[in-house]
């Protein structure tokens, strides 16, 4: 989840005179305080760490969720964030609030000012920063955002862009303020979406470049955010959290817009549909082929061959005839991921076999 600060009664003039009436000296190392969770921030924190006298910076504290119960033992697991910072030796602090109505969030907020932090980095944390927190650190809170401000502002602006057939995407550092993603865009790094794409490998391309474009803006932090630009509302949308229901496959719909589904939700919530009311994954598949159209029933398998198994599926906005879908991996409920040319050999699917929705 892309952390972004929410409204409060805390006074917004501090944050922007906060940065207006602090200029950096270049001999004084910034005391950096970063937050973050997954290992998209992971990769961030790594950089900065390890070019904190290149940049003249001292990461003085990391912020993260608090531990959570994870795998079949349901034991508690540090994030990728505390990880790092542990490696690091850096100081860690977990505090499940920053609201003042809770006397955590207060002592929170307390602990965060003793740290006397210049800058706050801000990744895919988690918890919602208030404006009493956004003006702790004298030059603001800056958040890595995995899009391309303000296409795509929210929870999971890498998934929607897959989703949405977005031809690119990429990373804004972005001055956070009291808005959901609002703030003015201090620097963007564009990034081509391939058409193998997934989430998952869209994911990784993006944690790379935010790593390289934060280092960017603290190589000149001053000079940013004084060419700080603001968002155009109107180019907005909203990136909602994704849920597990958005991975059911609607057969009526377009190869292209299921084709987008299956990389859009890999590897979560994973795309999936029913063959006599068993659950299968559709892990993978080609590129729409617009001359392989078929009049078979929206979901019917018109064949199973060793390079694919075709779908069809409902008609596309340019052609007036079904289209199909190319499926090269999937995985029946209970059995382990499986090739086209391995299900060919076997007998679990068949020409003229019906995937259905979930049977109510």
């Amino acid at each position: 989840m892309i952390t972004s600060a929410s409204t409060t009664t805390d006074s917004v003039s501090d944050l922007s005179a906060s940065l207006t009436t602090n200029p950096i000296q270049s001999n004084q190392r910034l005391r950096v305080v970063f937050a973050g969770t997954p290992e998209f921030a992971a990769l961030s924190l790594e950089a900065l760490i390890s070019q904190q006298e290149a940049l003249n910076i001292d990461i003085v504290a990391v912020y993260t969720q608090p531990d959570r119960k994870a795998g079949r033992g349901q034991k508690l697991s540090a994030s990728a964030v505390k990880q790092v910072a542990l490696n690091h030796d850096i100081a860690v602090e977990q505090p499940a609030t920053f609201k003042k109505s809770s006397v955590e969030g207060m002592t929170a907020r307390q602990i965060l000012r003793t740290y006397q932090p210049d800058v706050m980095i801000v990744a895919a944390y988690g918890l919602i920063l208030p404006i009493g927190v956004l003006t702790t650190p004298t030059h603001g809170c800056l958040n890595i955002h995995g899009s391309l401000l303000p296409r795509w502002r929210g929870a999971a602006p890498i998934h929607r862009a897959l989703l949405a057939g977005d031809d690119e995407t990429g990373i804004t550092i972005m001055q956070m303020d009291k808005g959901l993603d609002t703030g003015d865009m201090l620097y963007k790094v564009s990034c081509p979406i391939a058409a193998e794409d997934t989430a998952s490998s869209l994911h990784d391309k993006l944690a790379a470049l935010g790593a390289i474009a934060i280092t960017t803006v603290l190589k000149d932090l001053s000079h940013y955010q004084a060419q700080a630009t603001a968002q155009d509302d109107t180019q907005a949308n909203y990136a909602e959290k994704l849920i597990k229901t958005e991975g059911e496959i609607d057969w009526t719909q377009s190869a292209t817009v299921i084709e987008r589904q299956i990389r859009g939700l890999t590897p979560w919530p994973g795309a999936y549909t029913f063959l006599a009311g068993q659950r299968v994954k559709i892990l993978a598949s080609l590129p729409v082929n617009a001359s392989q159209p078929t009049d078979e029933p929206d979901g019917t398998v018109v064949s199973v061959g060793r390079k694919a198994i075709l779908v069809a599926c409902g008609k596309d906005s340019t052609q007036n005839t079904a289209s199909t879908l190319a499926i090269t991996n999937l995985q029946f409920a209970g059995g382990k991921p499986m090739t086209a040319e391995q299900i060919c050999h076997g007998n679990q699917l068949n020409d003229g076999d019906q995937f259905t929705a979930e049977s109510k």
